[in-house]
């Protein structure tokens, strides 16, 4: 991987094409981001950056935390993250990665946690089909009927689809395309949906899968 950097989701917007066409686009604050520490084949034994994102309070930080930020004379960041980048010579501590390392038409992967939906039922969940709604169903029409198999095994399988926590999991989009990189305000535009909700945290990485 050569690039990649951390943002927040801001929410989705549309823009326009030269020829007219509408593009939905998710808006992302991407950085930038901070070089905290190198790591080195030698000490380490792989190469990384350590980098660190958006500011925070002293008083919310422990002191081994803050202890990081005062022995690189660095001001107190909120987010730490490894990238385990191929090019990591490029970079210096305390040098800064900002979001015109893409550019409009760079296939990217997004990374985030979805929104949480809590204790769900299996229609919600699984997209389970409901149970009819006449013939003594009863005030039952949305659970998932049995879960037992034959008296053979006499019992219920393992992995079956059923009610449970729902959301709230690490995805990665893969293959997206940057429409738009605003260096001056720190945005990043990319086509289509994203994970989480407005405000969540974002990873956005050189595409590892993509096909032209």
């Amino acid at each position: 991987m050569e690039k990649a950097i951390v943002g927040r989701k801001l929410g989705m917007t549309q823009v326009f094409s030269d020829n007219g066409l509408m593009i939905p686009v998710t808006v992302v604050l991407a950085g930038p981001m901070t070089v905290l520490r190198k790591k080195s084949m030698e000490r380490d034994g792989y190469s990384a950056l350590v980098c660190a994102f958006e500011d925070v309070a002293e008083k919310k930080l422990s002191k081994p935390e803050l202890g990081v930020f005062k022995k690189n004379k660095q001001t107190p960041k909120k987010i730490i993250k490894e990238f385990k980048f191929s090019n990591v010579d490029n970079y210096e501590v305390g040098s800064e990665i900002k979001c015109d390392i893409f550019a409009a038409g760079d296939m990217v992967d997004v990374i985030g946690t979805t929104k949480g939906r809590g204790f769900s039922g299996a229609i919600k969940r699984w997209n389970n089909h409901r149970l009819k709604m006449t013939h003594g169903t009863g005030p039952v029409h949305r659970e998932r009927g049995s879960t037992g198999a034959n008296s053979t095994p006499s019992k219920v399988i393992k992995g079956l689809h059923m009610a449970g926590h729902y959301g709230n999991e690490r995805v990665t989009i893969q293959n997206l395309r940057v429409v738009k990189v605003d260096l001056g305000r720190n945005v990043i535009l990319v086509k289509g949906g994203i994970p989480g909700a407005k405000g969540g945290l974002v990873t956005i990485r050189q595409a590892v899968k993509h096909s032209k």
